[in-house]
């Protein structure tokens, strides 16, 4: 079992990691590839943008829940810096890969505000190397980790398509 971090400790690696990880992916390469550039949508801007907009925004704010569960938990999402304990509350009752999922909410958002077929592609790659990461580190090391515990959540709890109803 790992040693949890002071909350001090885990609120500053938390938001490092915040910065580093979800930051770089969602933030720095969408603006590298896109530039930010406003595309004109024209008449359907008034469906489209909106759209947009919501998949942004809820994805940075169950992002941030995520990211606030783990600090809470004494630890960080970092693998370098774990929780003691396997965070199984708030979102992750409903999903096992929220943070995955909201960093791909985020840049298909963006790739729709800025009409960008390269934030569409980066996004598929994104999702292809997240689905590589999950199924040959984090699940491994998260069985190895906690057991039962994490066998039992995940045999409760879906990857990838939040449940609305939890079974934890």
């Amino acid at each position: 079992m790992v040693k949890a971090a002071s909350p001090a400790r885990a609120w500053i690696g938390t938001i490092v990691f915040l910065a580093l990880a979800p930051g770089v992916v969602a933030g720095l390469i969408p603006w590298l590839i896109s530039g930010w550039r406003w595309h004109d949508w024209g008449g359907a801007a008034w469906v489209v943008v909106p759209v947009a907009w919501l998949a942004i925004a809820a994805g940075v704010a169950f992002l941030l829940h995520a990211f606030t569960l783990f600090a809470l938990h004494r630890g960080t999402p970092a693998p370098v810096a774990p929780t003691e304990t396997l965070v199984v509350t708030g979102v992750y009752r409903h999903v096992r890969n929220p943070m995955y999922l909201a960093v791909l909410s985020i840049i298909f958002g963006q790739a729709l505000v800025f009409g960008s077929w390269g934030l569409v592609i980066y996004a598929v790659t994104v999702l292809a190397a997240v689905v590589v990461f999950v199924k040959g580190y984090e699940e491994p090391t998260l069985t190895r980790t906690y057991g039962g515990q994490y066998l039992d959540y995940r045999r409760n709890v879906p990857g990838w398509w939040p449940r609305l109803r939890s079974r934890v």
